[in-house]
């Protein structure tokens, strides 16, 4: 499924990703810093969901409280939230 989050407080205004189960793959962000972002999505591209979260979560960008990858982490937790909870309806 692929899955679209919108940022909050950072320079990206969007994530996108596909989710199957708990694995992330075809990351993408809009905006924010390009290179960088291109990094972390092919650094997480097969990941699971937890394993995201324990590398990125929690991540900050100067005096901001969340970042770019913070927000990933978020992203597919919400994610993976959604699609549990569609497939327990």
């Amino acid at each position: 499924m692929r899955y679209e989050y919108r940022t909050e407080n950072v320079c990206s205004r969007k994530i996108e990703f596909d989710i199957n189960g708990n694995v992330i793959t075809n990351v993408s962000f809009t905006g924010g810093c390009n290179g960088n972002l291109k990094a972390i999505s092919k650094l997480v591209d097969g990941m699971t969901v937890e394993k995201i979260e324990e590398i990125l979560r929690g991540n900050t960008c100067g005096p901001r409280p969340t970042s770019c990858a913070d927000q990933l982490a978020r992203a597919v937790r919400k994610a993976y939230e959604a699609e549990t909870a569609a497939g327990n309806s």
